[in-house]
């Protein structure tokens, strides 16, 4: 089976362009303010037009409240809600209740254990994605897209049951080797692919692409 692959914190039409010429699965669109990747949803509006309806769009927030994730909803019109904060099993329950939309639940991982957190969103989430976990000291963190890498062996040990992504610190040069040691059929790169925070690089999406399907 061929990677499929997602292109997270996209803001341009040009790299969205890029992605969707690439070879690109799935499109990531940020709304978070404190991102350098996050978008109005004014530019949600526009960028969502040059999405074609083979590759699918994905909204990521962090513990958005039903006001907020309303207006994403009706900008982006979102194939997949990426949920990336604390939210609970019964928050899922909810959004899925009032929008109908595939969930996917993000899981921080560091340390052993981490991983098996995934057991209680069996029942809510329709999808998992394991991503590096910040330590607690590093200041700025964001909830995603740090450039950090964790120990895949932790996910070779605790591949779950129901579709997952591997995120992380994922690059063209390290993808491989992340995908033969998890068995990923999955994976989301954002910081990877950008020559500055926030700025994606076509030539890196590409590469990337290439590097994950070829895996």
């Amino acid at each position: 089976m061929t990677v499929r692959v997602k292109i997270c914190g996209l803001s341009t039409p040009e790299t969205i362009e890029a992605s969707v010429a690439a070879g690109a699965d799935y499109l990531g669109f940020i709304f978070y303010p404190k991102s350098p990747r996050n978008i109005s949803l004014a530019q949600a509006r526009a960028l969502a037009a040059g999405v074609p309806s083979s590759v699918l769009k994905v909204s990521l927030t962090v513990d958005a409240d039903d006001r907020t994730l309303d207006g994403v909803v009706e900008a982006l019109q979102p194939d997949i809600l990426q949920l990336h904060g604390a939210e609970t099993p019964d928050r899922l329950v909810e959004l899925k209740s009032r929008y109908g939309i595939t969930l996917m639940k993000v899981i921080g991982v560091a340390e052993p254990g981490d991983p098996e957190l995934c057991e209680i969103y069996r029942d809510s989430a329709d999808l998992l994605l394991f991503d590096a976990k910040p330590p607690k000291s590093m200041a700025g963190a964001l909830p995603g897209g740090n450039g950090l890498v964790f120990d895949w062996s932790l996910i070779a040990g605790h591949r779950p049951d129901m579709p997952w992504m591997l995120s992380g610190g994922l690059t063209a040069e390290n993808v491989a080797e992340a995908i033969r040691i998890t068995g990923a059929e999955a994976v989301d790169v954002s910081s990877g692919v950008e020559s500055a925070p926030g700025k994606k690089d076509p030539a890196a999406i590409a590469a990337f692409i290439r590097a994950a399907k070829g895996a």
